[in-house]
């Protein structure tokens, strides 16, 4: 009885003294590092293997912040509502619409209520950045030291700037200032700035095994967006996660991409997913209370206090934030408070932005689709099965059609109000179309697929504009009467370098000065050389420049109806006698003041440069550049190459946005895919891969993916695991 209990005592003190001590955090992320492997390729490019999905999200959160931790801070800084603390006073009201929609207690709890696996991710997802601050002391990070799990429900969908942006920072300033309305003028100058700056967009197109030389489905994933927006990765768990693509600096999720199986690409949509609703504002008792058919209802009050920079200091200000159950209000219109609706669910569009890179078919990934929290934008899909498909939109509210939701509708209104969501069957969709393509360009989808495309007349008037564009009409064109497609010849379609714009624009210029006996003798060399023109972009194009500066000041000068679109308007300048003559002798004289001459070719005036790692690139006509023989999407480039932004004193173009990421992909037995990046992975100018793809990029010279292990291995530059 004695030697029991001493054996008893002894295994208790055993026990005690070999209980592992708690780790730190620091034991614990060096522990989760060494299930994770990261595989540098020739071009940089991170090939991150882990053996759970959460292993692989801290290494691709590792992986990001090695290549541009600026941009990966600079997103969360933008979507948690912190600008104003670096870029002082006039980023106040971006960081008052962010916490408009969601607090840092909202985040919170959106956070812990997420499903375990979820959960684990954003955990992940902080980890990995956090490990990576650990091991890089170096970095000094403008404002986010440590980075939080609940974070990425501010930026839970990969498009660039996400339906947020289009709510105005000036509307909600006018609002949150003085109660005013902005405007009419301001309104018009507005609007002219958003004609005429680049445009947004992307373009997707799946091609059935029909069509191709191999017999398998194909995929163009061709987003247009701001130059090194997003990395190029590849990122493996043996939790059933292989997706390589294009993610968004500071996201856990693949957002334009392919795995072995399936391929998506996304688009702009113009299905109409948000909804302005004015509230008809009374006092009761010293309540802000807004009236609901019959009922008089409380407005939800609270506060929103915000730091902002002020020369070496920081500083308060707060504000009241209103709130009906349409949404948070936002601004006014016709006098009166208005809210702003739109898709917010974060936790849910984590999962679906998460869950679509998982799956392996159309079933799969059509049931993906029924989450329903991708509302931003259109998907163009193919997959091994031979399958292609285009989902347009997959947020869309019912409404009463008897209402116009294009303008603010009146809330006090139960008849207004939304009324739950189209099922992904009631939305515009198109699977397996007999002539066995699909094309979107952020045009119709009512031209998506030729004579099989989807019919206006079968859907409610908001489920997209039927509005058509230069490069949906130049896709078309292109893929009409086609076959035998190979991954080569996919991306050489869409780098063809006809402009539609200008076969509608330039004809009509040509006319107008030969109508004249006494033509202007300073037009007579240069109409000479439009005349002969192709409307073919190139580097030695005299044409193309003369066109491009032509059109743009058509854009700031010409007259047009009101209502028209911008495809409508180049139709008109084309066709109606008018400023042509006028507007081209301006041309001229701008392109000599400018050059010293108006006969530049194409390549000498558009370029690329990138001098350093900053967001914004300060350009500099006196430094290296290289030339870029792409046009602008305005004018029906598939590959779209614009300006966005210039610097003072530069005059050339250079370019900001546009192709950055692109892909070709092959669905069969096995996965082949080719890519490209605009400059490099890295946004570091040590680095071999700042700007080592630029010259490809410019020469339509795409690189091979090594998707398989074995190949990532045979191009392996680098391997090691994170804070080695």
């Amino acid at each position: 009885m004695r030697s029991s209990y001493f054996i008893f005592i002894f295994l208790i003190t055993f026990s005690c003294k070999t209980k592992p001590e708690p780790r730190t955090e620091v034991e614990r992320w060096q522990d989760q590092a060494q299930n994770i492997e990261i595989i540098r390729d020739d071009y940089g490019v991170p090939h991150i293997f882990g053996k759970t999905d959460a292993d692989a999200v801290f290494g691709l959160l590792y992986a990001q912040c090695e290549d541009d931790f600026n941009r990966v801070e600079q997103n969360y800084i933008w979507a948690t509502g912190r600008l104003a603390e670096v870029e002082g006073k006039d980023a106040l009201y971006s960081d008052l619409r962010a916490k408009l929609f969601m607090t840092e207690a909202q985040a919170k709890a959106n956070y812990e209520k997420s499903p375990e696996w979820l959960r684990k991710l954003c955990d992940a997802f902080a980890d990995g950045i956090n490990y990576y601050l650990h091991t890089h002391p170096e970095v000094k990070p403008k404002l986010l030291t440590r980075f939080e799990p609940w974070m990425p429900m501010y930026f839970s969908e990969g498009s660039i700037g996400g339906d947020i942006e289009r709510i105005s920072t000036r509307k909600i300033k006018a609002f949150y200032e003085s109660e005013m309305e902005v405007p009419q003028s301001e309104l018009i100058s507005i609007r002219k700035e958003e004609e005429m700056a680049e445009p947004q967009g992307s373009n997707g197109i799946a091609i059935s095994g029909e069509l191709t030389q191999s017999g398998n489905a194909m995929l163009l994933i061709n987003p247009h967006t701001s130059f090194y927006f997003r990395g190029e990765v590849h990122v493996v768990s043996e939790e059933g996660l292989n997706a390589y693509g294009a993610v968004t600096w500071g996201q856990f999720f693949v957002y334009q991409g392919f795995n072995e199986k399936t391929g998506w690409m996304h688009t702009s949509t113009y299905t109409d997913v948000m909804d302005e609703f004015k509230e008809n504002i009374t006092s009761l008792d010293g309540n802000i209370m807004y009236q609901y058919g019959e009922e008089l209802r409380p407005v939800e009050v609270s506060e929103i206090s915000l730091k902002y920079q002020d020369d070496d200091s920081l500083k308060i200000k707060s504000y009241p934030a209103y709130r009906t159950h349409h949404g948070p209000i936002t601004h006014m219109a016709d006098g009166m408070w208005t809210a702003s609706a739109m898709m917010w669910e974060p936790v849910k569009a984590l999962e679906q932005s998460f869950i679509r890179t998982k799956q392996n078919g159309y079933k799969g990934f059509r049931d993906m689709m029924d989450i329903r929290t991708n509302s931003s934008n259109n998907t163009v899909y193919a997959d091994a099965g031979g399958n292609i498909a285009y989902f347009h939109g997959n947020f869309v509210p019912k409404r009463d059609v008897s209402f116009d939701y294009s303008k603010p509708v009146d809330g006090f209104n139960p008849k207004t109000d939304w009324q739950g969501l189209h099922t992904v069957d009631e939305n515009i969709l198109v699977l397996n179309p007999e002539n066995g393509w699909i094309q979107n360009c952020n045009s119709t989808p009512y031209t998506s697929a030729a004579e099989f495309s989807p019919k206006k007349e079968d859907y409610p008037y908001y489920m997209s504009r039927d509005q058509e564009n230069f490069r949906g009409v130049h896709a078309i064109e292109l893929l009409n009467d086609r076959d035998g497609y190979t991954l080569d010849s996919i991306i050489q379609l869409a780098h063809d370098p006809y402009l539609p714009a200008f076969e509608t624009l330039i004809p009509g210029l040509i006319n107008a000065y030969n109508r004249y006996d006494d033509k202007n003798p300073k037009l007579r060399e240069a109409m000479k050389i439009l005349e002969k023109w192709d409307y073919k972009t190139s580097k030695e194009s005299i044409a193309m420049t003369l066109a491009h500066f032509y059109g743009t000041r058509y854009y700031q000068e010409g007259k047009y109806e009101k209502g028209m679109t911008a495809m409508e308007r180049v139709q008109f300048w084309g066709s109606e006698p008018g400023e042509q003559l006028k507007i081209f002798e301006k041309t001229i004289d701008q392109l000599t003041e400018d050059f010293g001459t108006w006969q530049m070719p194409w390549g000498e005036v558009n370029r690329y440069q990138r001098l350093n790692g900053d967001i914004r690139q300060n350009f500099d006509d006196s430094k290296p550049s290289i030339p870029i023989g792409f046009a602008s999407g305005r004018w029906g480039a598939l590959a779209a190459y614009g300006a966005r932004y210039t610097t003072e004193g530069a005059k050339k173009l250079y370019g900001t946005r546009g192709n950055s990421f692109v892909a070709a992909v092959e669905f069969g037995e096995k996965v082949k895919a080719k890519t490209i990046l605009a400059g490099g992975q890295s946004g570091n100018p040590k680095s071999p891969h700042f700007n080592d793809q630029i010259q490809k990029y410019a020469d339509v010279d795409w690189k091979e993916v090594p998707y398989y292990r074995e190949d990532v291995l045979k191009r392996a530059k680098r391997t090691y695991r994170p804070g080695e």
